[in-house]
């Protein structure tokens, strides 16, 4: 069964998650994949994967994912987060990434701490949950 991998970014975010998209297709397509919206609809345009887009981060998002990951159903989120903006759905955003804590989702929230987990779903002798 393949893993499911919910890729979130902020908006000043969205050319990092697209570049590492882009770099990692190959293993990306080999996951089922969640995003958020606009996230989703990036990557979808520009590199043909298939994608199930939730809402976009005004609209519930994040609770949306979030519920996802409690109820067991992904496997790991990989949420570029931007420190140097301030995000008016910062709360939303902590109660995802309480959740990911909380059942034990790997989160990655850097292009290189995604590289990481994205190789680590794939490593055999590695478990993530």
């Amino acid at each position: 069964m393949e893993p499911c991998l919910a890729l979130i970014a902020h908006e000043g975010k969205n050319p990092e998650i697209l570049a590492f998209a882009l770099r990692h297709t190959d293993l990306l397509r080999r996951c089922s994949l969640l995003a958020t919206e606009t996230t989703g609809r990036l990557l979808i345009a520009e590199t043909g994967m298939r994608i199930e887009c939730v809402r976009s981060g005004p609209t519930g998002a994040y609770a949306q994912v979030g519920a996802r990951v409690v109820m067991g159903e992904v496997d790991a989120v990989i949420f570029l987060v931007d420190l140097l903006d301030r995000h008016p759905r910062e709360p939303e955003a902590r109660a995802l990434l309480a959740a990911c804590n909380l059942y034990g989702v790997p989160l990655a929230t850097s292009p290189m701490t995604a590289r990481l987990l994205l190789g680590a779903l794939f490593q055999p002798q590695l478990t993530i949950r």
